[in-house]
């Protein structure tokens, strides 16, 4: 009699064990799933926004001994250094 109760209670023990592992294989593959799909968005939303574009602003002819003002946008504004 004892020797049936250890064996059914090794085979529940084996069951447990086996859905524990089942399910934290499962959660880590969501977890898994779920951070790519983030990474994807992420990559895809970087590459739609729009780069900055550096303008060009002329040197006044007039004005002899003065430097050139650099004019860029950095994509959140014109930025103008005189």
């Amino acid at each position: 009699m004892h020797s049936i109760r250890s064996i059914f209670l090794t085979a529940v023990a084996i069951a447990v064990a086996a859905a524990t592992i089942v399910f934290a294989a499962s959660v880590g593959l969501a977890l898994a799933g779920i951070a790519s799909l983030v990474m994807l968005g992420s990559w895809i939303s970087t590459r739609l926004q729009p780069t900055p574009v550096r303008a060009k602003a002329y040197a006044r002819a007039n004005k002899p001994g003065q430097r050139e003002p650099r004019v860029w946008n950095d994509g959140r504004g014109t930025i103008i250094d005189l």
